[in-house]
């Protein structure tokens, strides 16, 4: 069967790989329907992506269909429709054993540290299968890029009344707005592209933002916005190491930092503005097998709208010719998703 390989940074190919055997004790048989591209799928594909290895078969957001189940598995059964949980984990890890599995220092995520979704069929530990009653192949395939938002909302500790500065509006940085919202905070959203905080207004109903103008007057657009006490929680989902050196600039007194962005480069800031305001700092990495159901459940039942997220579309055997459209920012992609054919 054909799959999609990252063979190095800029170069896809198409391959021929066999068909996988018989799932073992514990193992569920997978059939790909959908595939969403994310920013670690543009990051591996340029080569910014640190913990990406090459070559290899991409794709960690999926829609998927149980084919078979090895011996032991209970929790799905043939014909279920299914997100993944990406992140194949030690389960007697030390960070596994407690309750950090998002982030076991033996993690193999599916097409990062080994070989993902961008192929008809495959195997996965069942564990990893999360059902849905009624979700859609592209909704399902949306479940992952929405739990690293959940996570990342659940790190800066979200509550009523609070202002949440979002830095990025990009897939993330709306992933994270959903739970924001949820989590009955103000999120207040800064991006430099005018289009991404328009649709933020216009589509997903945020009422602040701001138009990043790179200079001091950022932090002076957040103090209006809040009373000059800036945000109690600032979530930076850009990737970009020069926007997280400078996120400090926008946290409160003993406010908390969360960096749900990854770059390979240098963060840098100057230690007495993070110390005399007292603030947490914070990495959110991935997310955890709960989010994964109350996500299936929010979507199920209405809170969440996955309508406005995709916006482009294409087929496995063209997605190599359009995916380099996706990375220009002219393009407009919120979400692409990939069909599985075969």
């Amino acid at each position: 069967m054909k799959a999609i390989q990252l063979e190095k940074p800029f170069e896809f190919r198409t391959i021929e790989i066999p068909e996988p055997g018989k799932p073992a004790a514990g193992e569920a048989l997978v059939q790909v329907h959908r595939i969403g591209i994310c920013g670690t799928d543009y990051s591996g594909y340029q080569g910014k992506m640190p913990f990406y290895s090459y070559p290899r078969i991409p794709g960690h957001e999926l829609g998927v269909e149980v084919l078979d189940v090895g011996s032991e598995v209970k929790n799905v059964m043939v014909g279920d429709r299914c997100s993944i949980e990406p992140y194949i984990n030690d389960p007697n890890s030390y960070a596994s054993r407690n309750g950090h599995p998002n982030c076991c220092e033996n993690l193999q995520v599916l097409g990062v540290h080994t070989d993902g979704g961008m192929r008809p069929r495959f195997i996965v530990p069942a564990r990893k299968l999360h059902v849905a009653k009624s979700l859609s192949w592209e909704q399902l395939a949306l479940v992952e890029t929405l739990a690293i938002g959940c996570h990342a909302a659940y790190r800066g500790d979200c509550k009523p009344g609070l202002n949440v500065l979002i830095i990025g509006a990009g897939p993330i940085g709306l992933a994270t707005l959903e739970f924001v919202k949820l989590a009955g905070s103000r999120p207040i959203m800064l991006d430099m592209n005018e289009k991404r905080l328009e649709f933020c207004k216009s589509t997903m109903g945020v009422k602040d933002t701001i138009l990043s103008k790179g200079t001091e007057e950022d932090v002076k657009a957040l103090q209006s916005l809040t009373n000059g006490h800036l945000a109690e929680v600032v979530i930076d989902a850009t990737g970009n190491n020069k926007s997280m050196s400078n996120a400090l600039n926008y946290v409160a007194f003993a406010g908390k930092l969360v960096f749900v962005g990854i770059t390979t480069q240098e963060i840098s800031f100057l230690h007495p503005l993070m110390h005399r305001r007292e603030m947490t700092l914070l990495a959110s990495r991935n997310a955890l097998p709960q989010d994964f159901g109350n996500i299936i459940r929010l979507i199920e039942e209405g809170k969440i709208n996955t309508k406005p997220w995709i916006t482009h579309h294409a087929g496995l055997s063209e997605m190599i010719g359009v995916f380099p459209s996706w990375l220009k920012p002219e393009t407009g992609v919120i979400k692409a998703i990939v069909a599985v054919e075969g």
